[in-house]
């Protein structure tokens, strides 16, 4: 009896691990992929000043989704915000302010969130500032979408589009 009733809270633990993981998705276009957490607002404030009890609050590093950092794959060299990037494979993090994103590449990967963050940035390959960007319409879910010119970001109304070329 008290081996089906510890098999049995064991059972109930793991699937609300489970459940509490946001789903792992990804965007990809002929040159960029990116692999990211994709966490859902549900009625969240987002983002905001840090004591606001906004979800992620400016100024501070981001994993920029949900779980394990994403991570961003080049397949080819090219230019990413108007600087050199080469193929390779980086996380992908993000420092948001009330005016403008700075997007950070790290060669550093398999990080959780952005928790040793202030222990790898010395391996940060680039950073790129791109203003905010408000989108009219809400999205529920965290989403980037990788164009031939562009990757875009959107989550509520709140977003950045970066400039590719290759």
């Amino acid at each position: 009896m008290k081996t089906s009733l510890f098999s049995l809270f064991l059972t109930f633990l793991a699937l609300t691990w489970a459940t509490a993981q946001s789903p792992h998705v990804s965007a990809e276009g002929a040159n960029v992929k990116i692999t990211y957490g994709q966490p859902s607002k549900k009625g969240r404030v987002l983002f905001g000043k840090a004591g606001s009890g906004s979800l992620e609050p400016f100024g501070k590093v981001w994993r920029i989704g949900a779980d394990s950092a994403t991570v961003i794959t080049f397949k080819k060299d090219g230019m990413f915000g108007g600087k050199a990037v080469k193929a390779g494979t980086y996380t992908f993090f993000a420092l948001p302010t009330e005016k403008d994103w700075t997007i950070i590449l790290n060669s550093e990967l398999k990080q959780w969130g952005a928790y040793k963050y202030e222990q790898i940035k010395s391996k940060d390959v680039l950073k790129v500032t791109v203003p905010n960007k408000t989108y009219p319409a809400s999205q529920e879910k965290l989403t980037f979408t990788v164009k031939d010119n562009s990757l875009d970001f959107q989550w509520d109304k709140a977003g950045f589009s970066i400039p590719l070329k290759f």
